[in-house]
């Protein structure tokens, strides 16, 4: 079974977080995108236990007060997108690397696109924090299908510089 709780991010934007019995599954940017992940079989149920402990981990971090989470987390993916996603935590708070980092991280320098594709298809954003990866250049490349604006509240809110959709380095 799958449960489901809305839970507030930034002034009015909410995330839903899904979860079963085993951890959290997903974070979506919109009811909209829950519902097409989940084929509309998720249940509301705010007052699971998984779900509190996002919602009250998800405010700590927006409030600065936590870096890192530590939730049970259901990753369902392929070898090679559970590659990706493990990397993905061990990028620091704070900090950014780009997507050639990351493939070369695990050991596939080629596989930049795949890494991007990887990144695409995580459902846990925030959570393993494919928002730390920025294009080449440092562009804020594709984030959660077109929430790039998000990706820039997230970098800010750890206090990265951003201008112009750029990553600004110190």
């Amino acid at each position: 079974m799958n449960y489901y709780g809305s839970i507030p991010l930034f002034d009015n934007e909410h995330v839903y977080v899904t979860c079963s019995d085993k951890g959290i599954s997903g974070l979506f940017f919109s009811f909209d995108e829950l519902m097409l992940q989940t084929k509309g079989t998720a249940t509301l149920l705010e007052n699971h236990e998984y779900i509190e402990e996002a919602t009250k981990q998800l405010h700590e971090y927006v409030v600065q007060t936590r870096q890192n989470f530590d939730l049970p987390l259901e990753i369902t993916g392929t070898a090679f997108q559970q590659k990706v996603w493990k990397e993905l935590k061990t990028i620091p708070y704070g900090e950014v690397i780009s997507y050639k980092q990351l493939a070369s991280m695990i050991g596939q320098p080629k596989a930049v696109r795949a890494v991007g594709q990887a990144n695409r298809r995580n459902r846990l954003p925030i959570f393993l924090p494919c928002h730390r990866v920025v294009g080449a250049s440092k562009d804020l490349t594709g984030y959660a299908g077109a929430q790039v604006h998000l990706k820039e509240k997230l970098l800010t809110l750890e206090g990265i510089q951003v201008a112009n959709g750029k990553v600004v380095l110190a």
